[in-house]
This record gives structure tokens, sequence and C-alpha cells, in this order.
């Protein structure tokens, strides 16, 4: 009986309960030389845990677009220079209104930033902080997203 229940789960309720990954898009931040370089975190806005600037796709603006948009109204990048393809995905589990989580996954795209502003629309409801690629890989939760910004390390 039990192996009867644990097929029916594994053959017909468990795929039609599982639902597939919900997309955003992030923007990966940085300044500096190779030797110096520095990545931009921000402070989500419900738990204030730090991350890189993500949000919903946008109708009308393609992945590279929506991710410098993200920059520009969740940390205050005014310039910069998106990377033409994604350098990567991670996956988080983002926290709705209701209390159910949902798995989300995003694309990283890699920003070089080469001008901010003090005044942005979301400047009240986020800090934001420059750091080293170490010091940024230890702030933030998810354990792919620590790679990407290691491995972006190791590549400039």
């Amino acid at each position: 009986m039990l192996h009867h229940l644990q097929s029916a789960w594994d053959e017909v309720l468990g795929p039609i309960l599982r639902r597939p990954k919900h997309l955003q898009i992030a923007a990966l931040c940085h300044r500096g030389a190779k030797d110096v370089r520095e990545y931009l975190l921000i402070t989500s806005r419900d738990t204030r845990r730090w991350i890189i600037p993500k949000g919903w796709p946008i109708r009308g603006l393609s992945s590279k677009e929506t991710a410098l948009r993200e920059a520009w109204e969740e940390a205050g990048v005014k310039d910069g220079k998106a990377s033409k393809d994604p350098i990567g995905t991670y996956t988080y589990q983002k926290r709705r209104d209701n209390g159910l989580s949902i798995p989300v996954e995003t694309l990283v795209f890699s920003v070089a930033v080469t001008d901010m502003s003090e005044a942005y629309p979301e400047a009240d409801e986020r800090q934001q902080r420059w750091v080293d690629a170490e010091t940024a890989a230890e702030l933030v939760d998810e354990t792919d997203l620590k790679g990407l910004i290691l491995n972006q390390k190791e590549q400039s």
C-alpha cells in the first residue's frame, strides 16, 4: 500500500503541485579596476538583509535593460554598462505578503557602474554599501550568488 501511495505522489500529485520557478532579473554592480574592484549591495525592504538589485521582468524591456532599471530604482545607479548576456543565475525563496514563499530563479547581469545618484526612487527604503568581493560574498545569503560574486572577481 505504501508503495502505491509513494508511486502516486511521485508520478501524479507531486508534479501537479510543483510549480515552475518565477523569474527575476538582477544587476551585480561593480566599480573600480580589477585589483580594487568593489561590488554594490543594498538592503532588502522587508528583512533588511544584503542583496543585489533585482526585480520582475518589465514588459517592453530586454533582460539587460531590466537589470539596469532595477539598479537605478533600487540602488541609484545613474549610468552603467550591463553585460550582453547573464553572467549566471541563483535561486532563492521569495517571501510573499501572505507569508508563503515561492522559488525564484534570478538571471544576473554584470553592471559596470560609471555614475551614481543620491536621489533615486527607493533611496528612503534601502541602504547601500560598496564592498570587496570577499565581503560581498560573506554578506549575501544565497550560496550561488556568493559563487557568482567570487567568480566575477577572478575574471576581472
